[in-house]
């Protein structure tokens, strides 16, 4: 969504779509540089402490890029000879919560999409935003549109929802940090759940969530191949993601390596060893609506450990000064330390549940490489590290290399 000849091309691709048949919504993102250009506008003429009621206008504001390049697709697809009407979240509408700049949608009503639909309208529906109970305009935090598209196809019971994005699928790894790393045909929703949450870009986390918890088939393929390719090829072309886990998965042990630069670690010392320590702590957090991601606590020694989690980077001042003013006085706690300069590197493969030592041979490879690693998480099908940020790019092209994940995948 570009410019106006791209959004000329997305026209001619929906109605491609349409003509052969398809009850087509659209979700569309802004265009592109356009959120960030109304944030930066907000941002100097903001004041100097934030508060609700300035993330409630900066949702009103943010709302107006989505709400631009819908009206502008459906003019784009009314030149083209189909009849589309577009809406705003609020005008279908799509219930979220009330946490602004990063609500949840907790409902849609479906009945004037419908409609427009059996009337043989293309419908346009504006991503990344809805209403609260209050009907004060909400946006979904980044790349809210690809949630926005799965919620509406399981309100619709889509037969399917197309991510159409920068990257033509899902890759073993990002190609900017290894060259080598192979698009996956088909990847599991379990795979692509860990992948999205350690911070493989291609799909927002909740996107994947949604589309795993109402079993909507997603796909994920290039808004740059031609608009008029074949359409039984466009159809098959991308990554699948899907519930069933054949023969041919079970193979791979490892299937991605997904890895996050934006966490930053923040660990309590000498905190007093006894029951409650971590909800008192961690519970604050929580309330602050900071999300935590690896927890660790060390064992205890004269009555004291030391706890440390990690939080989004955008969180790490206010998750310090909320310690230090709320939780410490009350902890009798030593100190507070941080460090925002770390990633996260993990492994995901559902193979990884029927296979044992993937762990040992992620961390004799990590060990060989000379790389320290500061914190582990592991679940069923994926384990993570924590590690010096420097170290990220030479890490995740070991672990490519290591796991075979530049072969192509067995017949």
């Amino acid at each position: 969504m570009g410019s106006t000849e791209r959004i000329r091309n997305v026209a001619k691709r929906v109605a491609k779509w349409a003509r052969a048949g398809h009850q087509m919504v659209v979700v569309p993102s802004a265009m592109s540089g356009e959120t960030n250009r109304l944030l930066g506008l907000a941002k100097e003429l903001a004041p100097s402490k934030t508060s609700a009621a300035y993330n409630r206008e900066l949702d009103m504001l943010a709302a107006t890029g989505e709400q631009a390049s819908s009206a502008l697709l459906a003019i784009a697809l009314q030149a083209e000879g189909m009849e589309s009407v577009s809406y705003a979240g609020w005008q279908v509408p799509i219930r979220t919560n009330s946490a602004y700049t990063k609500a949840r949608i907790e409902s849609i009503e479906d009945e004037r999409v419908r409609a427009d639909l059996k009337a043989g309208k293309v419908v346009i529906v504006t991503g990344f935003q809805g209403v609260d109970e209050d009907d004060n305009i909400t946006t979904l935090g980044r790349g809210g549109s690809d949630t926005s598209a799965v919620a509406v196809a399981a309100a619709l019971k889509a037969s399917e929802c197309l991510i159409y994005t920068d990257v033509d699928g899902v890759y073993t790894t990002d190609p900017r940090v290894v060259p080598e790393a192979r698009r996956l045909q088909t990847v599991s929703f379990e795979e692509m759940l860990e992948m999205a949450s350690m911070g493989s870009k291609v799909l927002q986390i909740r996107s994947v969530e949604f589309a795993g918890k109402y079993k909507v088939p997603l796909r994920v393929l290039s808004s740059f191949t031609p608009w008029d390719i074949d359409l039984d090829e466009e159809a098959k072309s991308g990554t699948l993601i899907t519930f069933e886990e054949d023969e041919q998965m079970e193979q791979a042990i490892v299937s991605g390596i997904a890895f996050n630069r934006d966490e930053a670690k923040i660990s309590i010392l000498g905190v007093p060893d006894k029951p409650g320590i971590a909800y008192q702590i961690l519970g604050a957090v929580a309330d602050a609506n900071i999300e935590v991601d690896v927890i660790i606590q060390n064992v205890s020694k004269d009555g004291r450990t030391d706890f440390s989690f990690t939080v989004h980077r955008n969180d790490y001042a206010k998750t310090i000064d909320l310690l230090k003013e709320k939780v410490l006085p009350g902890l009798g706690a030593q100190e507070v330390v941080g460090d925002a300069k770390i990633c996260k590197v993990s492994i995901v493969g559902i193979g990884m549940r029927s296979h044992v030592g993937v762990a040992s041979k992620m961390f004799r490879c990590l060990s060989e490489e000379g790389i320290n690693i500061q914190m582990i998480s592991t679940s069923e099908i994926k384990t993570s590290v924590v590690l010096d940020e420097k170290y990220m790019e030479l890490a995740v092209r070991a672990l490519h290399r290591v796991f075979d994940l530049d072969q192509p995948a067995a017949a």
